[in-house]
C-alpha cells in the first residue's frame, strides 16, 4: 500500500513540472488509470487537456496518440483496415490510431453513431473487429474522451448508454491568475510546457508492465460494509428522485466504488470515509442522469440535484 502511496506522490510531481495548476484534473486522471477505466474530459480549448495525456502517458513510459474526431470520420480511420499488398498478393492490417495505450479522442462528439460505436467497443473489450477478425489492444488500454461545452452545432450527442462506459468526468477549467501569471513567464524565456515535456524532463516513474499489480493493491484498501451500504443507496436514490428522468444504473455503483479506493490513496489513506465517497460522486453521476425537462425549465442542473443527494442519503458513522 505504501508504495502505491509513493508511486502517486511521485507520478504528480513529475506531471507538475509541465502542466501548471489543474491539481484536481491530474488526481482524477490517476485515478481513472489505476482504476482500469476511461474518462470523459469538458474544457474550453487551450486548458492543456493534450498535455495531460501526453504526460501521463511519458510517466508511465508507454504510448499515446491522439484522435481529432470530426463529422466524417469512420471506423476505418481509428481502427485501422486491411490492404492489399500487390507484391506479395497478400493483405496486410493496416493499425489505426486505436492500438495505443493512452488515447485522446478529441472532440468525441463531432464523430458519427457509427465511428463512436467502434470506439465503444474498445473501450468496453479493449479489443476491436477489422473483417471479422478479433485484435487485441493494450490491456492498459485507456481513452480520454473530450468535449468542448461551448460548441454544439454540427455534434452528435453521446447517447447515454455510451457516456455510462466512462468511469468520470473530468472538468478542467481555466488557470487562475496566478497560474496564468506563471504560464506567461515561462512562456517569456521559451520554457512552454511542451518544451518541458519534449526536453525529458519528466521522468519514468512506473513500468506499464507493474499497473496490473497497481491496479490490484487498490483492493488492498479497506472499506467497511457501512461504507458499501452509502454507496448503493445514494446510486439508487437516483432512480427514485422527483426531477431525475434517467437514473444510475449498477455500473455507476461500481465506478463509485472503485474511485472512492482511489481518492483515499490519493490521499494517502489505506482506508475509504464517506468524504472519498462524497468527493467522487459528482464526477461519477454528473454524466449519467438525465433530468426532467420541467425541472431544467426551472433552471435545475445535475450538480445541483447531486448536491441536494448528498444532503439527503443517511452518512454512515
Amino acid at each position: 500500500m505504501g508504495q502505491l502511496i509513493n508511486m502517486l506522490d511521485e507520478i504528480r510531481a513529475e506531471i507538475k513540472k509541465v502542466i501548471i495548476g489543474q491539481t484536481e484534473p491530474i488526481d482524477l486522471a490517476l485515478a481513472v488509470i489505476i482504476s482500469g477505466g476511461h474518462a470523459l474530459i469538458e474544457g474550453v480549448p487551450g486548458v492543456a487537456k493534450t498535455l495531460l495525456v501526453r504526460s501521463l502517458a511519458q510517466v508511465f513510459e508507454c504510448e499515446s496518440k491522439r484522435i481529432q474526431f470530426t463529422p466524417d470520420l469512420m471506423p476505418s480511420d481509428i481502427i485501422g483496415t486491411n490492404v492489399y499488398n500487390l507484391q506479395t498478393n497478400q493483405f496486410n492490417l493496416v493499425r489505426g490510431p486505436l492500438f495505443t495505450t493512452f488515447l485522446l479522442a478529441d472532440e468525441i462528439n463531432r464523430a458519427p453513431a457509427k465511428t463512436q460505436s467502434a470506439l465503444l467497443q474498445a473501450m468496453q473489450e479493449r479489443q476491436v473487429t477489422i473483417d471479422r477478425e478479433t485484435h487485441r489492444l493494450s490491456p492498459a488500454f485507456t481513452t480520454f474522451a473530450t468535449q468542448n461545452p461551448i460548441e454544439f452545432e454540427g455534434t452528435y450527442p453521446l447517447p447515454e448508454a455510451q457516456k455510462d462506459r466512462f468511469l468520470i468526468k473530468i472538468t478542467m477549467e481555466c488557470p487562475e491568475r496566478e497560474e496564468e501569471l506563471q504560464l506567461a513567464r515561462r512562456l517569456t524565456v521559451n520554457d512552454t510546457p511542451e518544451q518541458a515535456l519534449e526536453s525529458g524532463r519528466v521522468k519514468k516513474v512506473i513500468a506499464l508492465e507493474a499497473l496490473p499489480a497497481v491496479r490490484n493493491s487498490l483492493f488492498v484498501i479497506a472499506m467497511r460494509d457501512e461504507i458499501m451500504t452509502y454507496v448503493v443507496d445514494l446510486i439508487r436514490a437516483t432512480r427514485s428522485y422527483k426531477s431525475i428522468m434517467v437514473g444510475a444504473g449498477p455500473r455507476a455503483t461500481e465506478a463509485l466504488l472503485l474511485m472512492a479506493r482511489a481518492s483515499a490513496a490519493l490521499d494517502r489513506r489505506d482506508f475509504v470515509t464517506p468524504d472519498d465517497v462524497r468527493r467522487m460522486l459528482p464526477r461519477v453521476l454528473v454524466h449519467r442522469l438525465l433530468l426532467r425537462p420541467e425541472f431544467e425549465l426551472e433552471g435545475v442542473t445535475v450538480e445541483s440535484v447531486i448536491a441536494e443527494l448528498i444532503q439527503q442519503v443517511p452518512v454512515p458513522r
